[in-house]
């Protein structure tokens, strides 16, 4: 027998569960029949147009989706609009949909994790631990050899998907990296932890202006990280990998592929 949207369901709670999540959070299972079989599992980091197109394309049983749809509230799931058009293919196609959003980000290879471990850092922890002082928020480690904030920038280059916007740095080409602080998607909110404030150098994503010039003005007073601003997309990407194996190690007999659909909003910048 296969498995169901619900065996698969528990699977991705062992995996990642919900009691992670932050509380603002919205993942878990969001549409599709708990009894339905379960032989093809498609990954992506957003459930938009493309990304549904190809997963009924591909014959996919369940979407599993990074961020999930219904985040903010709606009113109306009506095929007129976006996030109602979404839910009626899926519907029509007997495709489940899922999201691991943060409880996928605290885990060991979780969005932060999975990076961690693409630049080959040493004594990786959390920037803020949970209770268990294991999973957390963030990551923190020191590389395996110094190296320079270009060089590193440029590492990061070879290791995510390409993307419109690149890599964004702020700080001096020359200077030393040996500690780096990390946040898959959106982590300006961690600008102040003691653990990013000790590092050589702080990556995430989706840096606005005001809260990176008053990290660059404190650095310069006090002491403080470099910064490095990379895609939203392309940084949690990278987590489908890893969580792919691991669906394939807990639901043998199930095909479980990701999607290399390029999600990120941007499509071109003007270079002046």
């Amino acid at each position: 027998m296969p498995y169901s949207v619900a065996d698969v369901n528990a699977v991705i709670g062992e995996l990642w569960p919900l009691e992670g999540a932050s509380s603002w959070d919205a993942p878990g299972f969001l549409a599709g029949d708990p009894a339905a079989p379960v032989r093809r599992i498609r990954l992506a980091v957003d459930a938009v147009a493309e990304t549904v197109d190809d997963a009924i394309a591909q014959g996919a049983d369940l979407l599993l989706v990074h961020h999930p749809l219904l985040l903010r509230g709606v009113t109306s799931v009506a095929a007129d609009r976006y996030k109602g058009a979404v839910l009626t293919r899926l519907i029509k196609a007997d495709c489940a949909l899922i999201a691991a959003h943060t409880n996928a980000d605290v885990v060991e290879r979780g969005t932060s994790g999975v990076l961690a471990a693409l630049l080959g850092l040493t004594g990786i922890r959390p920037i803020v631990p949970a209770a268990d002082g294991a999973t957390g928020i963030g990551r923190v480690g020191t590389l395996a050899e110094p190296t320079t904030l270009g060089a590193l920038a440029g590492r990061l280059a070879e290791i995510l998907p390409a993307t419109a916007t690149g890599i964004r740095v702020s700080g001096e080409f020359d200077t030393a990296i040996s500690t780096v602080a990390l946040c898959g998607g959106a982590g300006d909110s961690l600008l102040d932890e003691p653990e990013v404030l000790g590092a050589d150098v702080y990556i995430t994503s989706d840096l606005r202006h005001h809260p990176a010039s008053e990290s660059r003005e404190n650095a310069r007073v006090s002491g403080g990280p470099a910064l490095i601003d990379v895609s939203h997309w392309a940084s949690e990407w990278l987590w489908l990998d890893a969580a792919a194996q691991q669906l394939r190690e807990a639901l043998p007999g199930v095909e479980v592929d990701v999607s290399d659909l390029r999600t990120d909003p941007w499509d071109f910048v003007v270079v002046q």
